[in-house]
């Protein structure tokens, strides 16, 4: 993809995420992403299929750097379970402007879905740490919707408990390691 079509792109995306703030996503058209990012609908469609797909790029860009990251600018390492979670924590505060604005918006559940199935895959990496006789997938359920629950807490407190903390209330109260 050359820069102008990164650039169009890029600005497809901070329209939609801007309009995600302001309305719920099952009120936002096609015609209001173009109007707000200044392209035509075939520039749209060049770019995504639908509506939907432009959701699931903007969740992919949003959450996967969370737990991609090989050196980690805001704890140690990225090996530990407890290092994973603060890191994203320390991302959701980096970007609490937009990002804080989707999720607690009425179109946050549709990101804490996406939110979801990436902490249930950091928590499947750790499954062995966990000590108790449920089956494993409703385990890896309940910690990740325990956790989604817990930022959502954290956001609407305005994220002023520093994450290192979250992550340790978390723990203690969701979490029994070997």
């Amino acid at each position: 993809m050359d820069r102008r079509q990164q650039k169009t792109r890029k600005a497809i995306v901070q329209a939609f995420r801007k309009l995600l703030t302001r309305k719920r996503y099952d009120r936002i058209t096609v015609q209001n992403i173009l109007d707000e990012a200044n392209v035509g609908r075939s520039t749209f469609y060049a770019h995504f299929e639908t509506k939907d797909v432009l959701l699931e790029a903007l969740c992919s860009e949003l959450f996967y750097h969370f737990w991609d990251n090989e050196q980690c600018p805001y704890v140690g390492g990225m090996d530990d379970l407890e290092s994973q979670l603060c890191h994203a924590l320390y991302h959701l505060k980096e970007e609490r402007q937009d990002l804080a604005g989707i999720l607690l918006s009425d179109s946050g559940e549709l990101f804490m879905t996406y939110f979801k199935q990436h902490l249930y895959g950091i928590f499947e990496q750790h499954v062995s740490r966990f000590q108790t006789n449920v089956p494993t997938d409703f385990l890896l359920n309940h910690l990740a919707v325990s956790f989604c629950e817990a930022v959502r807490w954290w956001l609407k407190q305005e994220m002023h408990t520093p994450p290192e903390r979250i992550v340790q209330y978390f723990t203690e109260v969701a979490i029994q390691f070997e």
